[in-house]
């Protein structure tokens, strides 16, 4: 049974968190997550999610989860006292956060109308969210002001309020997982590998300690599915590349196909390592991050068109993207859906027609024209794409799924999706981290970040970060200097 907090809050430490609109839109969950502290909502949020809730997309969807939530809260005492959390009678899911011993926080809306400094006098929501903030501070109670606005940040730090970004889903962008190691190893392990077709962990442990930059020697762990670069000490051209099978004991060679895949070979050990993971059908998820022009997306489909045209492994490949548009929309589009979404989907049909154009010759050879090609395939049921906007409550089998622009995805979305996931797909989420568009993620927090580093360790997991761009010299030059 949840405890409830009996000792004075001076002596327990317990903290005000007053919540911005922005982060209940991002998680509705997010009330329940600050342990053994006090959660206080100004009106004025209740006021924005009221409005909020009528949109037919994920933030209506998140205004509506919590304004549910504060109305089962609200059926325990009353929510302008504060009520005690932990003695929901059921609890939402496994994201609720408690503090030590099982002791779990309030949620407290506030109905005042505080006076506000003439730094914050405008009559805007903004403002009066801040100014709740700013009395609890004034009252001498340890407050702390979360939103994930930065100019909210900034007006409420210029008022001395303490103040940060919504921490509980994100992780540290400066070390994220790359997927794989590099080592200096003697010739004769890597001739090992390729000799032996395995190799015993126990045989890299020598080669994986590392010097941190204080002096303490440190053993480096290869997670599963993680790659190793291993590069001969004494012959710099003489190299291999492990991965680590799942979770087993042990590493395999990985030499990449010796065919194109749907005509794509890979031009750097980083395509060699994310075409690994893609052809494999055990590896379930898949996540590739990089920058314009790595490959990432083309890689993909690629290996998606060949599991599900040539090799028939799945039903069909299923290709989908985030609504976002760059810069300014330019409102309605015309037509029916399928109409609709070729703007959206235009890198999609790019990737496509390159692959299609004559690498895929062979496929459809009745159709004479590389868009022709596109239409039999969406016509016979082989290629859907669609809007991740009618993606939840579908239950995705058998197919080889692949979300393009997953940098532009919460947290919360990308485990929408992946829990989507049925018998026998695979899903790929693809993106680069430096091109987001929401406005209240960035790379510590979205989706895509979030998911390669929560997933390391998981046997059925696999991520590679691309780092060189393959498009065009154009296309490095720019992404490098511009």
């Amino acid at each position: 049974m949840t405890q409830v907090r009996t000792q004075p809050e001076v002596e327990t430490g317990v903290k005000h968190f007053v919540l911005d609109t922005n982060v209940l839109l991002h998680n509705p969950d997010a009330v329940f997550v600050f342990k053994e502290h006090n959660v206080v909502i100004p009106f004025m949020v209740i006021e924005e999610l009221d409005k909020m809730k009528r949109k037919e997309d994920d933030l209506g969807r998140n205004a509506r989860a919590c304004i549910r939530h504060l109305d089962r809260l609200r059926s325990i005492g009353q929510l302008a006292d504060g009520v005690e959390w932990g003695l929901l009678s059921n609890r939402i899911n496994s994201g609720m956060a408690v503090g030590p011993g099982g002791i779990t926080g309030t949620v407290r809306i506030d109905v005042n109308d505080y006076p506000r400094p003439r730094a914050i006098g405008e009559d805007s929501p903004d403002n009066r969210i801040i100014a709740v903030a700013l009395a609890l501070h004034q009252k001498g109670l340890r407050t702390v002001f979360v939103t994930k606005d930065l100019a909210a940040r900034i007006k409420a730090d210029s008022l001395s309020i303490p103040t940060e970004d919504f921490q509980n889903q994100k992780v540290d962008a400066d070390r994220l997982y790359t997927g794989y190691l590099t080592a200096s190893s003697d010739g004769a392990i890597i001739d090992e590998l390729y000799r032996d077709r395995l190799l015993p962990l126990n045989r890299l442990a020598e080669i994986l300690l590392e010097e941190s930059e204080d002096g303490v020697i440190y053993q480096r762990e290869l997670s599963p599915n993680q790659y190793l670069v291993l590069k001969d000490k004494d012959d710099e051209n003489h190299t291999g590349l492990a991965r680590r099978l799942g979770d087993t004991d042990h590493v395999i060679p990985v030499t990449g196909p010796r065919k194109p895949v749907f005509g794509i070979m890979a031009r750097n050990v980083q395509q060699t390592m994310a075409i690994d993971m893609l052809l494999d059908d055990e590896i379930k998820l898949v996540t590739l991050l990089g920058g314009a022009g790595t490959g990432k997306t083309l890689l993909a489909i690629a290996a998606g068109m060949s599991k599900v045209f040539n090799e028939e492994r799945y039903e069909k490949l299923l290709v989908a993207r985030p609504i976002m548009p760059l810069g300014r929309d330019i409102g309605y589009l015309p037509g029916s859906k399928d109409e609709k979404l070729g703007a959206w989907m235009q890198p999609i049909f790019d990737n496509l027609g390159y692959l299609l154009s004559t690498r895929g010759a062979n496929l459809n050879a009745e159709s004479h024209s590389t868009e022709q090609r596109i239409e039999k395939l969406m016509a016979d049921g082989k290629l859907v794409l669609e809007p991740l906007t009618y993606i939840r409550g579908r239950s995705i089998a058998h197919q080889f799924m692949i979300v393009d622009e997953a940098q532009n995805l919460t947290p919360h979305e990308v485990k929408t999706i992946a829990s989507r996931v049925g018998e026998g797909t695979k899903l790929v989420l693809t993106g680069d981290v430096q091109q987001i568009d929401n406005p209240y993620l960035d790379q510590s927090s979205n989706g895509l970040s979030y998911a390669a580093e929560k997933m390391k360790g998981v046997r059925i997991f696999g991520h590679v970060t691309l780092a060189k761009s393959e498009r065009s010299e154009l296309a490095s030059l720019a992404a490098s200097r511009l």
